[in-house]
């Protein structure tokens, strides 16, 4: 479920996507340097969108600097780090072994069992950390999977308990934003795992998997209604990302919601139109 919460290169400013690829490359070693490389192995761009919201809303005090890495072998790039860059890991390491889990649960991918086992002592020294966290998210991603196992038909249980995990991760104080912070991410959680399905579909149906979509997904007005539930969830989302008072990134950040996001989901709708003209 990792991916969709990205940028619109295309619509960026040279300078901004700079910006944003510092604080990406900041996020990659600190999880190179805590986790080694087993924990750089998890990274995502979807956990840099939450390490530049938590930033700006936060006006933390950042740290600037310079490194080569495998991606940038023979000169250095700019990284940014602070304190969310860190917590942003954390929360990294929890979703990717706890999805590897499940993973090997739902499709029994054997390779994703041995990842979560290499996995397992970093995901200690997290839990450690977060007690609270670590035990809502595996908690709720086990209620995920005994609706996938039960294959449940409404499609906001299931995506609503990601939401949940979202939110928990978003929450990351208990002050007076935690309530927009966790609306925010319940909704872009939701988001993630309906996205998950929506480009899936076509799999899961070959091979009898769990989708929500399935139940209506030979209406005829399908797409019309996936697209229809996606963008609400986004309209949610980004409603409460506009009542929080971010003055650092918000070009960046109005970019992955309102633009990035949807990256993915014309890519699909495009390749399921290639497969129906072929």
């Amino acid at each position: 479920m990792f991916g969709y919460i990205i940028v619109n290169k295309q619509e960026m400013k040279f300078k901004e996507f700079d910006l944003y690829q510092s604080f990406y490359c900041g996020f990659c070693q600190d999880l190179k340097e805590r986790y080694g490389k087993r924990g750089q192995i998890t990274l995502s761009y979807d956990m840099t969108f939450l390490i530049l919201l938590l930033t700006g809303l936060y006006e933390t005090q950042t740290s600037e600097g310079a490194c080569k890495c495998i991606a940038h072998p023979f000169e250095k790039h700019p990284i940014r780090r602070n304190e969310f860059t860190s917590y942003a890991s954390d929360m990294n390491i929890l979703l990717s072994y706890y999805q590897c889990l499940d993973d090997w649960m739902d499709e029994k991918k054997i390779w994703k069992l041995g990842y979560s086992t290499l996995l397992k002592k970093e995901e200690k020294q997290v839990a450690d950390r977060y007690p609270k966290k670590a035990e809502t998210i595996y908690r709720l991603l086990e209620q995920i999977h005994l609706y996938e196992k039960t294959k449940e038909k409404n499609l906001d249980l299931a995506s609503g308990c990601f939401g949940e995990i979202m939110a928990e991760i978003f929450a990351v104080r208990e002050d007076e934003w935690e309530k927009d912070l966790r609306h925010m991410g319940f909704y872009l959680g939701k988001f993630i795992y309906l996205m998950d399905a929506y480009e899936d579909l076509e799999k899961d149906k070959k091979s009898n998997n769990y989708n929500p979509f399935l139940p209506i997904s030979e209406d005829a007005d399908f797409e019309e209604k996936a697209y229809h539930i996606l963008t609400m969830m986004m309209a949610e989302c980004s409603k409460a990302f506009e009542k929080l008072p971010i003055i650092e990134n918000t070009e960046i950040l109005r970019n992955i919601l309102y633009s990035g996001v949807w990256c993915r989901y014309e890519m699909v709708k495009r390749r399921k139109k290639d497969i129906e003209n072929a």
